[in-house]
């Protein structure tokens, strides 16, 4: 009995792996961030440097092989999907303006075209012709979360620029994930060469899943929330929110989308009109109720997003040559969207706050990841640790070319 009771508990490696995930990544988000750099730089280089210890001392624990840590990795992803459909709503969608629309969209077909055109100068002749396409897709992705802590920082969050960058990032972001989702939906065909009709019904799935969700989830959602605000136990706001945007993801994924499709339109449905009950009998807005998941979850992804990337391939002078040439089309493709704010604008601060691509732009990686092309993964690993590479230098260009231009006086 008593050998038995002292037994090796077979989650205990789990538990070790995801203490070490997450004091590291604690530890790599504050070095960044007293570098005046997002934190989600500083977690993708503690991931890498997680990597190259296993590859020098190989007692040390391979963090890309635990299972659980993937699994709370994955659903990190989803609940920040979430959680950024959250920040805002189809009304805010419809009325984001000319301005912040004609942003948005150039921010996503200028980035598409220059990082399209970019990997088909860069790749070996023999690569396909979807990979360029999904390089192209990264590119278009923008993080709004760190402009918006630099706008706030130079007191410039409500200004005409300020609106338009926030506007043009929720337009972005749906444009985005259509975009994504259009690229996987043509990997997946590439073997068959029926790529046009696979296009048509990939987007098809993907146009009907968000215009049921956004139409038949909102007639729902207040009808079900108003039903759930006469329970009488406590603490029901958060497990509702996040048991409906899993279900929504799982519909998605059944639709043959990325689970971060039904995500994120599952926070865009979930307005704060429809909740409001449970939130002033909580006290507390479901946003500020799954921050603290957020905070909990996402960096075990940009953890182990960082550890999944070879060391020894980041840094060959061709991969890093690639990563640099790829970031400074990247800039480029967003920082052209700036000028199409119109009279009123001011284009280098819009054009420098649709720049960064932080968590987002490494969530389509992740889908890319697990893309695969004729039996081999879509990315090989020089490819991602150099998309990697490039999203991370335009996620700190981003901050410092928009800190630099509101910090300039204009002209009187």
């Amino acid at each position: 009995m008593l050998l038995a009771s002292l037994a090796p508990d077979p989650l205990a490696g789990t538990l070790m792996l995801l203490a070490l995930l997450w004091l590291s990544a604690k530890v790599g988000g504050e070095l960044a961030v007293r570098l005046k750099l997002p934190a989600v730089t500083g977690e993708l280089a503690v991931g890498l440097a997680l990597t190259a210890l296993h590859r020098l001392w190989p007692w040390f624990p391979d963090v890309v092989a635990s299972p659980g840590a993937e699994l709370l990795g994955g659903l990190g992803v989803v609940v920040l999907m979430f959680a950024v459909g959250l920040e805002s709503t189809v009304p805010q969608m419809l009325k984001v303006g000319a301005a912040s629309l004609r942003v948005a969209s150039v921010g996503v077909v200028g980035p598409m075209a220059v990082g399209l055109a970019g990997a088909w100068l860069l790749l070996p002749a023999r690569a396909p012709f979807v990979l360029d396409l999904f390089i192209g897709a990264c590119l278009c992705a923008t993080s709004i979360g760190i402009s918006a802590q630099v706008l706030r920082e130079k007191g410039a969050a409500d200004s005409l620029e300020g609106r338009v960058i926030v506007g043009a990032a929720v337009v972005d972001d749906v444009l985005g994930l259509l975009v994504l989702v259009a690229v996987s939906g043509l990997v997946g065909a590439a073997a068959g060469g029926r790529l046009g009709p696979e296009l048509a019904k990939t987007l098809a799935l993907a146009l009907g899943f968000l215009a049921a969700a956004l139409t038949l989830g909102r007639l729902a959602t207040p009808r079900l929330f108003r039903l759930a605000s006469r329970f009488r136990g406590e603490q029901v706001l958060l497990p509702l929110g996040l048991g409906f945007a899993f279900l929504l993801a799982w519909l998605g994924s059944l639709a043959g989308l990325a689970s971060i499709v039904g995500a994120y339109a599952a926070g865009l449905i979930l307005e704060p009109a429809h909740i409001e009950d449970l939130e002033r009998r909580e006290r507390h807005t479901l946003e500020e109720l799954v921050h603290p998941l957020v905070m909990v979850l996402s960096p075990l992804f940009f953890v182990l997003m960082g550890a999944k990337v070879d060391p020894s391939a980041l840094f060959k002078p061709a991969t890093l040559g690639f990563a640099v040439l790829l970031a400074a089309l990247g800039v480029a493709g967003k920082f052209v969207a700036g000028y199409a704010g119109g009279q009123g604008t001011r284009a280098a601060v819009v054009g420098w706050g649709m720049v960064p691509r932080g968590e987002v732009g490494l969530i389509f990686v992740a889908t890319g990841a697990q893309l695969q092309l004729n039996g081999a993964p879509l990315l090989a690993p020089d490819i991602q640790a150099g998309i990697i590479g490039a999203l991370l230098l335009t996620t700190v260009a981003g901050p410092v070319g928009l800190g630099w231009v509101l910090g300039r006086k204009q002209p009187a």
